[in-house]
């Protein structure tokens, strides 16, 4: 048998397929599983062992689809549910398992803030398209697969080698990062080395961080890859983070996380942390939130009162913890 699994963005929606691209291989051992998705995101299926082929969506779809009715799939599983699938699916006329998205669940849960789409993880969603075949959730984590031991030694001062707090502090979009002054009043009380990880766009925000908490803070923003950047928190003590991908790639090492939510909410998407030793799931409840589901270049309402009224004890207590 021959499958092919699709999805196309974003990075914390293509970490939460993995578990059903290994349950798949796993389960179904004689089966041949290929696994379909944007070239930018090439990176976080490289070296995945259950997966014995990586397409990557050609400019015209009409391409893709030449390529896929060539490979000859029994099934097609699709985990994105969108136009491009929709065509794919009708046109190469394969037998097909689609991800339900309940869209309109979503849509009327976020605009009169009602809670219509139960609280299941992604990962238990997108296990359902497969379910047809026999194949369970075996409960593991998501997997990440470093492409090097790069050594803390080359990526990290001394003095922040050992025992340290990665605080991601890069997300896409505003609604969902939390003010550099907040960040800074939890970085000032915690009893750790903090490492800073973030793209390039956030290297000036880590900057001003650094500055204003001193030695105790190391900003890696912009200078380590996103490999790098997953290599460090693979070593962390404990990963603090906001709603984007690599807090999201942070679950697959098993390490204790904060994960810090602005105009997000984790239960819409179904993205809080999974299969993690130990989780905190900070966020604030109030009649404006959420203002969206992806995030937003600016508060709607101006006071951004979900990021700026966080207790920043609870962070710092948690950071702080001795983990055993």
């Amino acid at each position: 048998m021959k499958i092919l699994v699709i999805r196309f963005s974003s990075m914390g929606d293509i970490i939460y397929t993995t578990p059903i691209v290994r349950c798949l291989k796993m389960q179904l051992p004689s089966t041949e599983v290929h696994f379909l998705t944007k070239p930018a995101f090439k990176y976080i299926y490289d070296n995945n062992p259950y997966v014995d082929r990586l397409l990557l969506l050609k400019p015209a779809l009409s391409e893709t689809i030449k390529e896929i009715k060539l490979e000859k799939y029994d099934y097609i599983i699709d985990l994105h549910n969108n136009l491009r699938t929709t065509l794919i699916k009708l046109q190469t006329g394969i037998k097909s398992s689609t991800y339900k998205k309940q869209r309109l669940r979503k849509w009327l849960s976020l605009k009169f803030k009602l809670k219509l789409v139960p609280p299941i993880h992604l990962v238990e969603r997108y296990m359902q398209t497969v379910k047809f075949l026999g194949v369970k959730n075996d409960g593991k984590p998501i997997d990440y697969y470093v492409k090097a031991d790069y050594g803390l030694k080359k990526l990290l001062p001394a003095s922040h080698q050992e025992n340290f707090v990665a605080f991601v502090i890069g997300a896409t979009h505003f609604t969902k990062r939390m003010p550099n002054e907040k960040i800074i009043s939890i970085c000032r009380e915690i009893n750790y080395p903090v490492v800073l990880l973030g793209g390039n766009d956030v290297k000036a925000n880590g900057n001003e961080i650094a500055n204003a908490v001193g030695n105790n803070i190391y900003n890696a923003c912009g200078i380590t890859t996103l490999d790098e950047s997953v290599y460090l928190v693979s070593k962390a003590k404990t990963v603090l983070g906001f709603d984007t991908g690599l807090t999201h790639i942070a679950e697959a090492f098993n390490k204790p996380i904060v994960s810090i939510w602005g105009g997000t909410v984790p239960e819409l998407l179904g993205v809080q942390p999974y299969m993690v030793k130990e989780a905190e799931v900070i966020g604030i409840d109030l009649p404006c939130r959420p203002c969206s589901k992806f995030g937003l270049e600016k508060c709607p309402l101006g006071h951004f009162k979900c990021m700026n009224n966080i207790p920043v004890e609870v962070v710092i207590n948690f950071a702080n913890k001795v983990q055993t």
